[in-house]
Formats: C-alpha cells, structure tokens, sequence
C-alpha cells in the first residue's frame, strides 16, 4: 500500500473518531439536560414565569423550606444525658432570664407579649402541646419577636408516674406542634411541676434539648396579689437568675399586671432581660 493511501486511511479514522466523540458529548449533554435516555436535547426556550402565589401570611416564610417543596429532617443539636436541669445561666454582666409556663393563652399570653414588646425585651415560654395546637399564631409570632420557645409536654403531667412510652408520645407531639408552628424544633425542655427522672433526661438528650428549671418562682401560680409576684422577683433578682411565671393554666391576670411593674424596675436595675443560647453545634 502506497504512503498516500495509508495517510488519506488515517485521516479519515481520525475523523470518524472526532465524530463519534462528538456526538458522544452531544449525547451526554442532552442527557444531563433531559435527565432522560429516551429522547434528545431540545433548544432552550423562554422559561415561562413561575405560577402565581397567593401572598404569604404573617411568619408563613418561616413554615417554608428554602429550597424545593421539602423541608429537610431537623436534626438535633448534640446533647449529653445530664442528671439534674440547668438551675442557673451564665452571661455576662447583670444577665437574666424571664420564662413562662403553660401556654400559650389566647388572652393572658397577648398582653404579656406586648409589655415585653414595650420594653424590647426577649423572653422564653415553655408551652404545652395541647395549648399550642389551638394558638399557634401566637408561636408565630413569639418567632417573629425573638422569642425562645421550650417544650413544657403535651398535657402537663407529672412525668415520674408516666411509662417511657408515655413520656415519648407528651414531648414528641410537642416538639412537632412547635417545629410547625414556631418554625423551628425547640432546644429546650421544662419538666412540669419540676419533676424530672431518668428517662426524661435522656429522652431530652435524644431530641436535641437542653433541660431548663428555674432559679426564682414568682409564685404566681399561686395567685398570691400582684405586689406579692413582684416582690418575688424584684427580692430574687441577680446575674443568672432564671424567672419563673406561667401565662396559663389559670388567671393569670395578676403575672400581667406584675410584669409590667418589675420589668422596668429590673431594667433601670441594669439588668438584661434575655433568652438562653446554645453556643455548640
């Protein structure tokens, strides 16, 4: 064979391999385009807009996953098992914490939320699942405001007479109704009446929650007389005091009106009204 015909071979091997190796591309480019085997890539067009939505309601954004239609699985923070509740936080200068228990109540907890408002101060509401589920508006918007929300169970039992099983089913739906309705899973757990055990210590470790009691009652559950409830908590103030007060499970009138006489009391006081933090992940 002549050296001419064996060069015209080569080029044109060559250029059935560019061909092929070409279409190949093509091929895989339609692929990724079309996500299917079947059928080629198709020129681009014009994207239509997206469909009209109707306009979200108030703290809606905050049920909405950022991306896609799904929201991924919540996971929870890292805990360890601990064998006694966090009594008393730490922070920096006059820092301490006002919490509230058993709501939320569609009357007692709205006036609450405004004084706190008021004064642009943050607080920390332990609610109870079944409160929850009929005000979750309220959720919202202890969300939109800074608020801390902790899950106090579902029907506020005394947990040490509960199976594990029945401890699991009160914190469980609670932490769902809260998840939903406050946009995130809580971080924090209050055993109601204090009674905390084993199993509840390590069912908080489990979800991700941190247990919080309290180191002053404001003994408003009592309803004591509003001077009373302020005296409770105006004697007891001091760096890295938790409060304790409840915005349900009762007349709740007097917590209201106490609050709005010792909150600013306590701020000119030079005290700072915040919530807890978890600083790891």
């Amino acid at each position: 064979m002549q050296k001419d015909q064996l060069l015209t071979r080569r080029r044109a091997l060559l250029a059935g391999v560019a061909a092929l190796g070409a279409a190949g591309a093509a091929g895989t480019a339609g692929l990724l385009l079309s996500g299917s085997s079947d059928t080629p890539a198709r020129p681009a067009t014009p994207a239509a807009g997206p469909a009209a939505r109707s306009a979200l309601k108030p703290s809606a954004y905050r049920l909405r996953p950022l991306t896609g239609e799904a929201a991924l699985p919540a996971r929870p923070l890292p805990t360890r098992v601990r064998h006694a509740p966090i009594l008393h936080m730490s922070g920096r200068g006059n820092t301490m914490l006002l919490t509230f228990d058993d709501g939320p109540h569609p009357v007692y907890t709205p006036h609450i939320l405004d004084t706190l408002a008021r004064y642009d101060v943050r607080a920390t509401f332990f609610v109870c699942g079944e409160m929850a589920e009929w005000n979750r508006d309220l959720l919202a918007r202890m969300a939109d405001e800074g608020h801390v929300v902790g899950n106090h169970t579902w029907t506020h039992p005394l947990l040490t007479q509960l199976s594990r099983s029945e401890i699991r089913s009160e914190i469980e739906r609670t932490s769902e109704v809260i998840e939903k309705a406050y946009g995130e899973a809580p971080l924090w757990f209050r055993a109601p009446y204090g009674a905390w055990n084993r199993a509840t210590f390590q069912m908080n470790a489990e979800m991700g929650m941190e247990p919080l009691a309290w180191t002053v009652d404001s003994f408003d559950w009592t309803t004591p007389g509003t001077d009373s409830i302020v005296h409770h908590v105006e004697h007891g103030a001091a760096p890295g005091v938790v409060v304790l007060s409840h915005d349900a499970g009762g007349d709740r009138s007097q917590t209201v009106q106490a609050l709005s006489r010792y909150l600013p009391w306590l701020l000119d006081e030079g005290y700072r009204l915040t919530v807890p933090r978890r600083t790891y992940i």
